[in-house]
């Protein structure tokens, strides 16, 4: 078992200055410029955590969870990958400061997902997911966990955190369109054209 922690792996990427392309290369470890705030968030690749000792803790957490309900592990995992995604928006959203906000959370949620995924193989006997075929709980999920080694989903879950205010506030705008009350003139309006149809 592995007792190389993923917090270690993250802050020896930090502490290798400014190579960054040698240290994604060398380390198993990918990174997304945060400009807004100048930093660098380094995540693991989804091969690279299953080498780290939280993988199997997370693993071993989530197994528990799933062993204590009552519905079939694949169900489980689904509805769990959809809440956490629901959740971490709506948190996201709800900030003070999305950069802040992303830096924060990205790779918690990055790896919670993988980690659910390997936990459902486990659980039904059938091997990790390798990548090339995406496992059945992730059919209604809207975002490719593993291309790019995971790559894909890290930015692309990025941009969406950064987003989720504005989207919350569209969303609600829309909301309030929608439910503004019409007025007498445009009722009667909306009569005289109906009665000329």
């Amino acid at each position: 078992m592995s007792t190389t922690t993923l917090a270690a792996l993250l802050a020896s990427a930090d502490a290798a200055g400014h190579d960054h392309a040698a240290t994604e290369k060398n380390s198993g470890l990918q990174h997304i410029h945060n400009h807004a705030t100048g930093s660098i968030v380094w995540f693991p690749t989804w091969k690279k955590f299953r080498e780290t000792a939280d993988w199997r803790e997370a693993v071993d957490g989530l197994t528990r969870d799933f062993s204590s309900g009552t519905a079939p592990v694949e169900e489980s995992a689904s509805e769990l990958l959809g809440q956490d995604l629901d959740l971490l928006l709506t948190k996201a959203a709800a900030s003070g400061d999305a950069n802040i906000f992303v830096q924060e959370n990205l790779v918690p949620h990055l790896t919670r997902t993988w980690a659910i995924a390997d936990t459902a193989a486990e659980a039904s006997g059938q091997d990790l997911p390798s990548g090339s075929t995406m496992p059945s709980i992730f059919a209604g999920y809207p975002y490719d966990v593993y291309a790019q080694d995971g790559g894909v989903f890290a930015t692309t879950l990025w941009n969406d955190i950064i987003d989720a205010r504005r989207n919350q506030a569209i969303a609600e705008e829309a909301a309030r369109k929608a439910l503004k009350p019409v007025s007498r003139k445009a009722l009667k309006n909306a009569a005289r054209k109906a009665a000329r149809r």
